[in-house]
């Protein structure tokens, strides 16, 4: 995980092959500058490093097993954003009326569709997309208040499930504000999960409606719409499908437009809707399924108040000048929790895509604008999967640029690098050397919020540098609404997940398999057990789960059993350092974390991917790689082997090859001898989550992992 890899500057640095005089010239004239500009900003501003020094959480008593607070909460825990605002709605209605005119959700016009034909012979669907259209705050309320009216004219009971299987955009959001208006329990689906998955949500939970899209019906309902029995009516939120008859009879399908009409007719003389109290379900999130059939996570209104009135806290002015853009799954909790922080706050919300995202994205016809270009967002929720591609694409093109370009940039970098683990800013750097690639996300991006998996050192420093704002890592499960910690904006250290948010605390539980205990010196560590408010209320129809993971104390706080493994900075500041589900008992007796050699090694330009896998019955770790294309390509034309992609990905030579520059990278980020993969197999096909093997948070599904490379496996240990 992240605090495996070394998050000294001095690992850090670009290398570069700079005449060493002129390197003496350079370093110079830096000094010179740095001295220059050292001595006003000592005195014009405090140092981002005497902030990053300060503590920022507590234990609450002297006991080993003590909770540890934020400093900002050590006399009680937060629950709400607004007084008298205990529900969804109330926070909607509050922020309705305080911003009523003022822009909310924005959607790009599409002006143009194309096929385009790829070298390979594949077609790619390509966009020509025109500027944002905005809802108000206002607009967006209406739109909610006439959808659930309609909704429940339609048969849709209070505190009765409705399910939305639907892809990020701005009637996601509206359904769910409908759905908590008028105490719909809304169930969330993955759009990317499998047809099993789907079927198992919607019969668990019994719905009757399901709201979606056009595509989603025909791709992935119209085959399973049979094996729902309780299903009743389909509304589709982007107009009438296409055909209509291979539904089965007492199915009817709606669109968004027809119900919300239904709604505003009979609203005048229909009586008032019933309202949630704040334990009432708000949302019954089904997780992505990283270890087998996705759980459903009961979350109250309560609960989402809490989570989101702990991130808030987190981000320093928070408000109308901000532009939020919204193109992770509004089904995981990440997004979500977001976009209803930013909705609380007066920020508007432009919907993306990751095929939009950017300029270069790959639905964005040449020439013509993503949608970070035009919507010039200031905020911006990723997972580290998503950052991590951003840093190998733009490294990659550094490696193209021009000798004298390259030392510019390298020289900027480690430059900016020194000066940020000192807590000073670079405004020239970041004027003339950086804007390019901050650029590349609009311009505009304040502050980077991470979260869904750890993220690497070099990856956040690389971010804090090329985009010119922190990266708030964060940590959260969906069973704690996605709140747990998130770093101080001015805290730039690397392999933190931060200090526990204002709303809930954090303990730390002894896990003697594993050799954790919270009286470890020099720092406490142990299982991380997460309390407060926005702890939700457990699995849907799964009481035996609920009991393994939660318990209430005699206080009637809940707490949630995370099985990450976490350890306390003298300052509050958590690491995640192991993860109970990764460990794996080698045959000779050592403990292997799985995370940890991920970690060391997935950040190799050669690596887009990397699973490593053990087992009791072995004494070695094997590992199954995604690679570079572009890299292994320029590897296998160094070593004289030829081929096709897949031939390259099946060649043992090719292996032999990647297993070299694993190891040589396994023995530099100091992973012990056990540790570092003896065998691997290439894969030449990516992990998406439409292949099932990563979450949408491209979390690894090492179950499926597993299955899928079985046979590798056998041959890998011999036994082939």
């Amino acid at each position: 995980m992240n605090n495996h890899i070394s998050s000294k500057p001095s690992t850090m640095k670009l290398k570069h092959t700079i005449n060493p005089i002129l390197l003496y010239f350079i370093h110079f004239i830096i000094s010179l500058y740095t001295i220059l500009t050292y001595i006003p900003y000592y005195f014009l501003s405090e140092s981002r490093q005497e902030k990053s020094n300060q503590i920022k959480a507590k234990p609450v008593n002297s006991k080993p097993e003590s909770a540890y607070r934020s400093v900002n909460s050590l006399d009680g825990l937060a629950s709400v954003l607004y007084p008298g605002c205990d529900t969804l709605d109330k926070v909607f209605m509050h922020a309705k009326n305080k911003f009523k005119d003022k822009r909310l959700l924005g959607t790009r016009e599409i002006l143009n569709e194309e096929d385009e034909v790829q070298p390979n012979g594949k077609i790619f669907k390509k966009v020509i997309l025109g500027n944002y259209n905005w809802l108000s705050f206002e607009d967006v309320f209406i739109s909610a208040f006439n959808f659930g009216n309609g909704l429940q004219i339609l048969g849709q009971k209070p505190k009765t499930n409705i399910a939305i299987f639907c892809e990020t955009r701005a009637e996601w959001m509206i359904a769910a504000q409908a759905c908590f208006m008028y105490n719909f329990q809304l169930v969330t689906l993955y759009a990317t999960l499998g047809g099993p998955a789907i079927v198992h949500g919607l019969n668990e939970t019994e719905v009757t409606n399901i709201i979606t899209s056009k595509e989603l019906l025909q791709t992935k309902l119209k085959d399973i719409v049979s094996l729902v029995p309780c299903l009743r009516h389909i509304i589709t939120v982007d107009g009438k499908p296409p055909t209509w008859s291979e539904f089965p009879k007492g199915v009817i399908v709606h669109t968004m437009a027809a119900v919300q009409a239904l709604g505003a007719k009979a609203s005048v003389e229909n009586k008032p809707h019933s309202k949630p109290v704040p334990s009432d379900i708000a949302v019954i999130m089904y997780t992505s399924g990283s270890t087998g059939l996705p759980k459903g996570v009961m979350i109250s209104h309560s609960n989402l108040i809490a989570g989101i009135t702990g991130m808030a806290e987190r981000i320093p002015d928070l408000g109308e000048k901000d532009v939020y853009i919204g193109y992770l799954p509004l089904a995981h909790v990440l997004e979500l929790s977001a976009e209803l922080v930013c909705l609380s706050h007066g920020c508007c919300i432009g919907y993306s895509s990751p095929q939009t995202l950017a300029d270069q994205s790959s639905k964005i016809k040449k020439g013509s604008k993503g949608d970070t270009s035009i919507l010039k967002p200031t905020l911006m929720a990723a997972v580290p999967e998503i950052m991590d591609r951003i840093y190998k694409n733009v490294m990659n093109k550094v490696n193209g640029m021009s000798n004298f370009q390259r030392t510019l940039f390298i020289l900027a970098y480690n430059y900016k690098m020194e000066q940020i683990s000192k807590g000073h800013g670079t405004p020239l750097c970041d004027s003339f050397i950086f804007w390019k690639v901050r650029s590349l996300l609009g311009g505009n991006i304040r502050l980077l919020l991470c979260g869904g998996a750890p993220l690497s050192a070099t990856t956040q420093r690389f971010m804090n540098i090329c985009f010119c704002c922190p990266v708030g890592q964060g940590y959260g499960l969906t069973e704690s609404c996605g709140a747990g910690t998130i770093t101080e904006v001015w805290d730039y250290n690397t392999g933190r997940v931060g200090a526990p948010l204002v709303c809930c605390e954090i303990k730390l539980k002894n896990w003697e398999e594993g050799g954790y205990f919270n009286t470890d010196k020099p720092h406490p560590r142990g299982e991380i057990i997460i309390g407060g408010q926005n702890v939700t209320m457990g699995y849907y129809k799964n009481e035996a789960k609920t009991k393994a993971d939660f318990f209430e104390d005699e206080n009637g706080q809940r707490w949630l059993c995370t099985g990450d493994i976490g350890e306390f900075d003298p300052d509050g500041c958590l690491k995640i350092i192991d993860r109970k589900k990764d460990l794996v008992k080698l045959q000779a007796g050592e403990y292997v974390s799985l995370g940890k050699v991920e970690a060391a090694l997935k950040n190799l330009s050669l690596i887009d991917n990397i699973c490593a896998y053990a087992n009791s019955y072995h004494s070695y770790v094997i590992g199954f790689v995604v690679p570079n294309q572009k890299e292994l390509t320029e590897l296998a034309r160094k070593r004289g082997l030829r081929g096709t992609w897949e031939e390259l990905c099946n060649s043992c030579e090719m292996e032999n090859e990647v297993l070299k520059v694993l190891s040589e990278a396994a023995v530099s980020a100091s992973l012990e001898k056990f540790e570092i993969p003896v065998k691997i197999r290439l894969s030449p096909e990516p992990w998406t989550p439409e292949t099932g093997l990563v979450t949408d948070a491209f979390k690894l599904k090492r179950k499926e992992l597993k299955t899928h490379y079985q046979a590798d496996i056998e041959r890998m240990y011999g036994r082939k």
